[in-house]
């Protein structure tokens, strides 16, 4: 039998998993924002179904959407500089450059770090995943992990103050408060694998990290010069070269979340764009995705963790642990930290097959790899824990037949519906931007969703077997004892990360 509170919860709307359908980019208006891969702010790529409540969550995500880093905005002067100190006739879709001004005011505290459009992504995941798992009822507190650089943290702090956003705490301190576990960032990860930061301290990682520049620099020279020629005809007295489309087509993502200039995304046509997110995909796929042979070994512990977490399910820690995390577990980190859980997942590896193409992009649907769909600011990967009834009643024979609620008892039962033979099962399903990505070996479960039982199994012995040690497959033994260097223990372990509490006020 299964308890009343279950049923309410699986029959009640806010718990209940509801999708719409898998959108392409032929049955819609082509937004050069869902293509524009890294540069792209966050959107949710979605797909599939009715069915099971989740009961526990972990999430690996990006920082939201920033101003650019220091190199790229020296880009954006130097083509500022180029079409103000020229003198020339710009016409139709470059009409508007004569006018254009640099979306940055305050150079000293801009570039790097969050803008507006970040801090309102990151306060509205909040929100949104506070409604979507119910995990977390009123003035009760949540802990969430952050990597140590300010953007990351500041993504932290605002997701944190949109999930405890409802009602006025403010006189209770020890109520409705977030903690920040803040875990040392890049240059200065001398934690290994236990970070969300891991690649950073894995020297073997860092050899294969440049072939993403190198293979999408290459690909790159296949349409850029191609894009100045066209571009060029609408302008007298000005020329662009190859440095400058990809100053303007950058511009077309960071200017609209700088500050909601869309005029460089019309600039260009859809067969550029889609080059211009390849690019990307190459980037990311050989420089920290499944192209990058230690990919799977730095996303690997992360995946273990979470693994084990699942297993023995919410309000419960590990063996020996000391630290219950919370039933919704949050990591905020870099664009690329992400790709390498993908790989240690093993999805969206071609390479088994038929590696990236350099020389040419393939059609979208020939590859499942997409840099927009993973590493758009705020881009994540969540791995989350189903409870479902197997032979239960459907949403829609609930709505049809009714459901009989008896006085005072919360919840209910669906007329005409025998429940016997029903059983309670769980399952784990993952996704990236939102969107359900099956474990092609193991989708058994609704939804295409993987058994709990398979799915620990897949974890602790196809995917071990891929991702190796972390301190042997790094180059790091002699440097750290495996014991130490190869696991995520801040999930599990009190102390581990420096503690920041986030205020309301």
């Amino acid at each position: 039998m299964h308890s009343k509170a279950f049923w309410h919860n699986l029959l009640s709307s806010s718990f209940v998993l509801a999708l719409v359908g898998a959108s392409s980019v032929t049955a819609e208006q082509f937004d050069p924002l869902h293509h524009s891969g890294p540069a792209s702010p966050y959107f949710v790529a979605t797909s599939c179904w009715y069915g099971c409540v989740v009961d526990q969550a972990a999430w690996l995500l990006q920082h939201g959407s920033r101003y650019p880093e220091p190199g790229s905005f020296t880009g954006w002067e130097n083509l500022f500089a180029k079409i103000q100190y020229a003198t020339y006739t710009a016409r139709g879709t470059l009409s508007f450059i004569p006018f254009w001004t640099l979306p940055i005011d305050d150079e000293p505290h801009q570039p790097l770090f969050l803008s507006s459009t970040g801090a309102g992504e990151a306060f509205a995941l909040g929100v949104k995943l506070r409604k979507r798992y119910g995990f977390t009822k009123g003035g009760e507190n949540i802990t969430v992990w952050t990597a140590g650089q300010q953007r990351v943290i500041d993504t932290a702090t605002y997701f944190t103050r949109g999930y405890l956003s409802a009602g006025n705490y403010l006189t209770t301190p020890s109520l409705n408060r977030g903690t920040l576990i803040v875990l040392p960032d890049s240059t200065t990860n001398t934690t290994f694998a236990d970070s969300l930061t891991p690649s950073s301290s894995c020297p073997a990682y860092g050899i294969f990290s440049g072939n993403g520049s190198s293979t999408s620099d290459s690909f790159r020279s296949t349409f850029r010069q191609g894009i100045a020629d066209r571009l060029n005809q609408f302008l007298n007295g000005l020329v662009l070269d190859t440095m400058d489309i990809g100053v303007m087509q950058d511009l077309c993502g960071f200017g609209f979340e700088v500050s909601g200039d869309h005029r460089f995304c019309d600039v260009f046509t859809e067969n550029e764009w889609l080059n211009y997110e390849y690019a990307h995909d190459l980037n990311y796929y050989y420089g920290s995705g499944p192209g990058n042979p230690l990919s799977a070994t730095v996303g690997f512990p992360w995946l273990k963790a979470v693994a084990d977490l699942l297993e023995v399910g919410p309000g419960n820690t590990v063996k020996n642990g000391t630290l219950v995390p919370p039933p919704l577990i949050m990591g905020f980190t870099h664009d690329n930290n992400v790709p390498p859980l993908i790989s240690a997942l093993g999805l969206w590896n071609s390479s088994q097959t038929s590696p990236l193409p350099i020389t040419h992009r393939p059609p979208l649907s020939a590859r499942e790899f997409r840099s927009s769909h993973l590493v758009s600011f705020l881009g994540n990967v969540a791995i989350e824990r189903m409870s479902c009834v197997i032979g239960g009643p459907t949403s829609e024979q609930a709505m049809d037949q009714g459901v009989f609620h008896q006085a005072n008892v919360l919840g209910g039962t669906v007329v005409g519906v025998n429940m016997t033979g029903t059983r309670e099962e769980v399952f784990v399903r993952v996704l990236a931007n939102e969107a359900v990505i099956p474990i092609p070996s193991c989708r058994s479960g609704p939804g295409s969703s993987c058994p709990l039982d398979e799915f620990v199994g897949y974890v602790n012995g196809e995917r071990k077997d891929v991702a190796g040690g972390f301190v042997e497959r790094c180059g790091l033994e002699g440097v750290v004892d495996p014991e130490v260097g190869d696991e995520v223990r801040f999930l599990t372990v009190e102390g581990d990360g420096e503690e920041m509490l986030v205020g309301l006020n």
